[in-house]
């Protein structure tokens, strides 16, 4: 069972549209923090505290940089919003040097062949992903009117950070987005048969789809 603090926390943050990686990345090094300092309630803790901690996840965890900054800006968080008490701009801890390690960056003949085995009904979400740069969650609560055909980009709203963006589309993927749009169209219609192409699109059949909150997937 979860404890009344960390449930404030969960509650706090979700008011304040954090995203869900964001709250459960926060709440992972809060509860690391407490755990480090024997339980005591960060409302106990101060500075001093906060300096020991940094500086055991270098020397001791060896963690990269980016992970010592991630747990330094949980606690900043949690001081500032929850026990406001900010912490200070002076912190004086051991920083860690670990470099991030390079990313694995696939060739497109790799692309290709991992695409070919991906099932067909998540197809077109894997090539969108790759082709667009776009987040799992970003390409699921994609909308219809969100495809820009005519500039071949995408509109993304309140990605990560909150932060609107436009990416580019693909031109290979436009039929198959046309096709994969009126296939969805027909089913709803009760047609036993797909429009085939944008020419075959009516007004009315576009404006369906492009009207309202319609999902791309």
């Amino acid at each position: 069972m979860a404890s009344p603090f960390f449930e404030y926390l969960r509650e706090f943050m979700l008011s304040r549209r954090y995203a869900k990686r964001t709250i459960d990345t926060y709440l992972y090094w809060i509860r690391f923090f407490i755990l480090f300092h024997d339980k005591r309630h960060p409302n106990q803790l101060g500075d001093a505290e906060v300096e020991q901690f940094l500086s055991y996840l270098s020397n001791q965890r060896h963690v990269a940089v980016k992970t010592q900054a991630t747990a330094l800006n949980s606690l900043s968080f949690l001081y500032r919003h929850i026990i406001q008490r900010p912490l200070s701009q002076d912190l004086h801890f051991n920083k860690s040097h670990t470099p991030q390690k390079l990313p694995v960056v696939l060739t497109r003949a790799e692309v290709q062949a991992l695409l070919a085995l991906v099932d067909l009904r998540y197809k077109l979400l894997a090539q969108l992903l790759y082709g667009s740069g776009l987040r799992l969650m970003e390409a699921i609560r994609l909308r219809v009117q969100d495809i820009d055909f005519d500039y071949l980009s995408v509109l993304i709203w309140q990605g990560k950070g909150n932060k609107n963006r436009r990416v580019t589309l693909a031109g290979e993927l436009v039929p198959i987005l046309y096709g994969h749009f009126s296939q969805r169209h027909a089913t709803a219609l009760g047609l036993q048969r797909p429009i085939c192409c944008k020419k075959q699109l009516s007004g009315r059949c576009q404006q369906g789809l492009a009207g309202g909150a319609v999902f791309v997937f």
